[in-house]
């Protein structure tokens, strides 16, 4: 039964783990086969990036990503996410892989993603699920110091744009309150110091938290 199942779940792989239905089979089959499963795994690495960028594929690769049992196929599928997380980070649904591999607290992970990513934070901050994105880079302290550097040696005017933004207010919050958290004296103040002439600017925008935070250190 297994290989009746696995043969025609390979047959029409990509469209099964694309389905909003029907991609619950293939990941349950990726579950319980025995040696099939490895032959479904290498499908879903050829595929992956193209799964990932569809609606409900990125939702099934997420979920097999969490349940894998096999600690090689997983780092596999790690590593492409983190190798390919600026292009994923762009698209509408592929964002969601590498928010989700984040959240997993993989250290390797999450500072290949930040490696990734390095010199393309800023940009991304401007984005909606681009900000949620570097948001958790600044969970985790090797990566954050990639987020907050890129703060820094950002260019005045566009790091005030950056803070009175609808998305990248919240980076830039979070930057803040993270150093400050970690005891990162020479980040925070580096922050500080580059934001405070924007206070009253601000104070008038989306970063009004921002501008009561710099307030605060007066």
């Amino acid at each position: 039964m297994d290989a009746f199942f696995c043969a025609a779940i390979l047959r029409r792989f990509f469209h099964i783990i694309t389905d909003k239905y029907a991609s619950y089979v293939a990941i349950r089959a990726m579950l319980v086969f025995d040696q099939k499963k490895y032959v479904m795994y290498e499908h879903l690495l050829h595929h992956a990036l193209d799964i990932a960028r569809n609606q409900y594929g990125c939702i099934a690769l997420n979920e097999v990503i969490t349940d894998a049992d096999d600690p090689f196929y997983r780092n596999l599928l790690l590593d492409l996410v983190a190798r390919n997380s600026l292009c994923l980070s762009n698209d509408p649904s592929g964002n969601f892989a590498v928010q989700h591999v984040l959240t997993l607290y993989d250290l390797r992970c999450t500072h290949n993603v930040a490696v990734s990513l390095r010199g393309h934070c800023i940009d991304l901050s401007f984005k909606k699920y681009g900000s949620y994105i570097v948001e958790k880079l600044l969970d985790t302290e090797e990566s954050m110091d990639v987020v907050v550097t890129e703060l820094l040696e950002c260019e005045g005017g566009r790091l005030m744009r950056l803070a009175r933004n609808e998305f990248g207010s919240f980076v830039v919050v979070k930057a803040l309150r993270v150093t400050r958290e970690i005891n990162r004296v020479d980040l925070f103040r580096g922050l500080v110091q580059k934001l405070m002439p924007f206070r009253q600017l601000l104070l008038r925008s989306h970063g009004s938290n921002i501008a009561n935070m710099l307030e605060s250190t007066i």
